[in-house]
C-alpha cells in the first residue's frame, strides 16, 4: 500500500513538474519574448504576425514536450473543463493549475531577467503600465483603449469558444481526427489563428494561466497593482471568460457534432453484413 501511495505521488509530482517546463521552456518563454521584442524593437524588430507565429510554435513545443504523459494541460480553462466533464479528478485539476502557474510565472521571470536592460532604456527605470512607454502589456494582456468591458468579455468568450472547437475537432477521435503526430503543430496553427483573426480587442488571453501569473509578477517585479486596476479592473475577464467560454465551446461540439457522430452503431450492421457473407 505505502509503495503504491508513494509511486502516485511520484506520477502526481512528474506531471506537475513537466507541465511546468512545458510553459516555462517553450510555451510562454517563445510567447513572451516576442511581444517584447516587438514593443522594446518599436517595431523594428518584430511586428504583431510575429508574435502570432512564436505563440503558435510555443504551444505546438509544449504539446510535445508534456503531452505524452500529462496530456499537455496548458490551459487552465481546458483543464477546469475536464474536470467539470470529469475527465480528471480535483486533485489532478489542482496538480497541473499550479503547474501551469508556476510555469508562467517562471517564464515571465525570464523574460524579464532576458530584457531588463532593454526595458530599463525603453522606459527610463519606470516600469508603467499605461501611457508613451507602457511595458506591462508585454506579459499580460490589455483591452484596446476603445473596447468596453462588455465588448472585452465577449471577445475573450468567444475566441475561447473557437480554441476548445478547434482543438475537439483535432483531437475526437470518433469523428475525423488528425493523425497524433499532427496534432500538436494543427494545434498551435490554431492559436496562430485565432491570433490573427481575433486578438485586436483583447490580445488572446484565452487562458487564466497564460495571463494571470504574469500579472502578479509585474507587480511585484515593479509595475505595481496598477495592472490590477488599470482598465477598469480588467484583469478578472482573461481569467472568468475563458472558463466559461471553454465550457460553452464543448456545449456547441456535443450539440451539433459528437451527438451526431455514432461510428459504433453505424459499424455494427456492417459488421452483421460482412458476417452474413462470410457464413
Amino acid at each position: 500500500f505505502c509503495r503504491k501511495t508513494s509511486k502516485a505521488q511520484s506520477t502526481t509530482a512528474t506531471r506537475i513538474l513537466l507541465t511546468l517546463l512545458s510553459l516555462f521552456l517553450f510555451t510562454q518563454v517563445f510567447g513572451l519574448s516576442s511581444v517584447a521584442q516587438v514593443v522594446l524593437g518599436k517595431g523594428g524588430s518584430g511586428q504583431y504576425l510575429s508574435i502570432n507565429i512564436a505563440f503558435g510554435i510555443g504551444v505546438t513545443l509544449g504539446i510535445h514536450a508534456a503531452g505524452k504523459i500529462s496530456g499537455a494541460h496548458l490551459n487552465a480553462a481546458i483543464t477546469i473543463t475536464q474536470c467539470v466533464l470529469g475527465n480528471i479528478s480535483t486533485k489532478t485539476l489542482i496538480a497541473y493549475i499550479i503547474g501551469q502557474f508556476l510555469g508562467s510565472f517562471l517564464a515571465a521571470a525570464t523574460v524579464f531577467a532576458l530584457y531588463y536592460d532593454a526595458l530599463y532604456d525603453y522606459t527610463n527605470g519606470s516600469f508603467t503600465v499605461t501611457g508613451p512607454t507602457a511595458t506591462a502589456m508585454i506579459f499580460s494582456t490589455y483591452p484596446a483603449s476603445n473596447v468596453s468591458l462588455q465588448g472585452a468579455f465577449f471577445s475573450e468568450f468567444t475566441a475561447t469558444v473557437m480554441l476548445i472547437l478547434g482543438i475537439l475537432v483535432i483531437h475526437d477521435e470518433k469523428n475525423n481526427a488528425a493523425v497524433k503526430g499532427a496534432q500538436p503543430m494543427l494545434t498551435g496553427i490554431l492559436v496562430l489563428g485565432i491570433g490573427l483573426g481575433m486578438g485586436l480587442n483583447t490580445g488572446y488571453a484565452i487562458n487564466p494561466s497564460r495571463d494571470l501569473p504574469p500579472r502578479i509578477f509585474t507587480a511585484i517585479a515593479g509595475w505595481g497593482m496598477d495592472v490590477f486596476s488599470a482598465d477598469h479592473c480588467w484583469w478578472w475577464i482573461p481569467v472568468t471568460a475563458p472558463v466559461l467560454g471553454s465550457l460553452f465551446g464543448v456545449l456547441l461540439y456535443k450539440l451539433f457534432i459528437e451527438f451526431h457522430n455514432q461510428p459504433d452503431q453505424e459499424a455494427e450492421p456492417e459488421k452483421e453484413q460482412a458476417g452474413t457473407e462470410t457464413s
